[in-house]
C-alpha cells in the first residue's frame, strides 16, 4: 500500500485560471467577493490575478483593482501570475507579495501561448525571478502541457524534469505539473511524476490536472501515491484553455476536497463554505457548477 500524505494543500487557481477564460462577464466587485469568499472557506493560497497584456488576457485587465479591493489575511497567499518584467512592475505596484511564472515543456505550445521558445521564455523568466525575489516576494513556477500537447501529441518527461530544474535554480519555491488539456492517466502521471522527482524533490512540486477526460481524480490520487501534497484546483472548475480545443476547465476544488476527506487528508478547508463560493460565481455566469459534489450537493438540498 502505498503511503499517502496526512495533509495536502490546495492552490486554489479559479480566479485567475479559471474566469481568465470565462466567455461570461464577471465584474471586478464579484471577483473580489469570490476571493474572499475562498478565504473564508480555509484556502490559503488564492490566485488572484495575472499581470498580463489586455490584448492576450482581457479578463485580467483589472487584475490591479481586484488586488486593491480584497479583504487580504496575513495567513493567506495571493498569487499573481507575471510574464515578464513589465507584468512584475505591476504586481509589486499592487502589493503582490507572490509571482508566478509559466512555460511549457512543448515548443509548440510555448510558441502559441507566450510567443516564444521554451529557451527565450527561460531568458524572461530569470530576471523577472531575480528582481522579485531581491524584494522578498515567493515565486512559484508552472509548467503546461506536460503529459501532452495539442500540437505535438505525447511530450517527453526528460523535456519537464528539465524545466522544473530550470525553474527551481531561478528560486522558485515550488514547481506545479500542467497536465493542461487532460489527457494524462493514472500511470503516465506516475512515471513523469518520478522523472521529474529526479531533478525537483516530492516536496517541491505541485500537480494540476485538467478534467478533459474524466481522469484529473484518478490522477491526483496517483500523484499522492507518489508523494506529491500540493494540488491545484479550481472551484466550480471554472475555465479551460484558449489554446487548448476542447479542453475541459481545471479539476473542481469541491470534487477534490470531497476525494481528500473521504480518505482522512486534512486541508483545512470547509467544503460547505467552498461549494457555496463555487455556486455563487456559477450562478453569476449562468451556469450550474462545474463541480459533480457541488451539484450532488445542490440536488439533495432542493430534495429537502
Amino acid at each position: 500500500m502505498a503511503v499517502l500524505p496526512k495533509y495536502v494543500k490546495l492552490v486554489e487557481v479559479g480566479p485567475r485560471d479559471g474566469l481568465q477564460n470565462e466567455s461570461g462577464d464577471v465584474p471586478t466587485a464579484a471577483r473580489i467577493e469570490l476571493i474572499d469568499r475562498l478565504a473564508d472557506a480555509g484556502l490559503k493560497t488564492i490566485e488572484s490575478g495575472s499581470f498580463v497584456s489586455p490584448k492576450w488576457v482581457p479578463r485580467m485587465a483589472d487584475t490591479a483593482e481586484v488586488m486593491a479591493g480584497i479583504n487580504r489575511r496575513g495567513d493567506v497567499s495571493y498569487p499573481v501570475l507575471v510574464p515578464n518584467m513589465k507584468g512584475l512592475e505591476g504586481a509589486i505596484a499592487a502589493g503582490a507579495g507572490e509571482i508566478a511564472v509559466f512555460g511549457a515543456a512543448s515548443e509548440s505550445f510555448s510558441q502559441r501561448n507566450i510567443n516564444c521558445s521554451i529557451a527565450e521564455s527561460l531568458d524572461r523568466f530569470r530576471p523577472v525571478c531575480e528582481a522579485a525575489l531581491k524584494r522578498g516576494m515567493r515565486v512559484r513556477g508552472y509548467i503546461s502541457c506536460v503529459l501532452g500537447c495539442p500540437y505535438e501529441g505525447a511530450v517527453d518527461s526528460s523535456a519537464v524534469a528539465a524545466m522544473a530544474g530550470d525553474l527551481m535554480a531561478m528560486g522558485c519555491y515550488e514547481v506545479s505539473l500542467g497536465d493542461t488539456i487532460g489527457v494524462g492517466t493514472p500511470l503516465a502521471a506516475q512515471a513523469m511524476v518520478d522523472r521529474v522527482a529526479g531533478t525537483v524533490p516530492h516536496d517541491r512540486l505541485a500537480v494540476h490536472f485538467h478534467d478533459t477526460y474524466g481522469q484529473a481524480l484518478a490522477n491526483i490520487l496517483a500523484c499522492l501515491e507518489r508523494g506529491v501534497a500540493v494540488v491545484d484546483s479550481s472551484v466550480a472548475g471554472l475555465g479551460g484553455c484558449p489554446y487548448a480545443k476542447g479542453a475541459t476547465g481545471n479539476v473542481a476544488s469541491e470534487d477534490v476536497l470531497y476525494m481528500l476527506e473521504g480518505m482522512g487528508i486534512a486541508t483545512g478547508v470547509d467544503l460547505e463554505r467552498l461549494a457555496e463560493a463555487g455556486n455563487s460565481i456559477s450562478d453569476l455566469l449562468g451556469r450550474p457548477s462545474g463541480s459533480r459534489v457541488a451539484r450532488a450537493r445542490n440536488a439533495v438540498q432542493v430534495k429537502s
